[in-house]
């Protein structure tokens, strides 16, 4: 399994941010092809102190191939370039693979 983790900065407009996301930027993201699994969250807190981030969100795939394929896709383009719509507060994008535990 792969992961792609996008973590969304304070926007400027925290309401239409919500709502276009919502709204618009999820359904389009769901159509990636191979996309196995899909989240995201609103309840960023941080240990002290305002949070430095608004969103996350959290795709998986079967395998580093799919995710590139995915991205690569016209879906995949359309997603990216949909950021500049409601991201006024930056992003930062990852991929990963599977976590694994302490086995100690």
């Amino acid at each position: 399994m792969r992961k792609i983790v996008v973590l969304y900065g304070q926007p400027t407009d925290p309401d239409h941010f919500r709502t276009y996301y919502e709204q618009k930027h999820l359904p389009l993201a769901a159509k990636l092809p191979g996309l196995r699994a899909s989240r995201h969250s609103f309840d960023i807190a941080a240990p002290e102190g305002p949070a430095p981030l608004f969103c996350m969100w959290e795709g998986e795939f079967d395998n580093g191939e799919a995710l590139a394929d995915a991205m690569n896709s016209d879906i995949g383009r359309r997603v990216a370039a949909d950021t500049a719509n409601y991201a006024t507060g930056g992003l930062t994008l990852f991929h990963c693979g599977p976590v694994e535990g302490n086995k100690g």
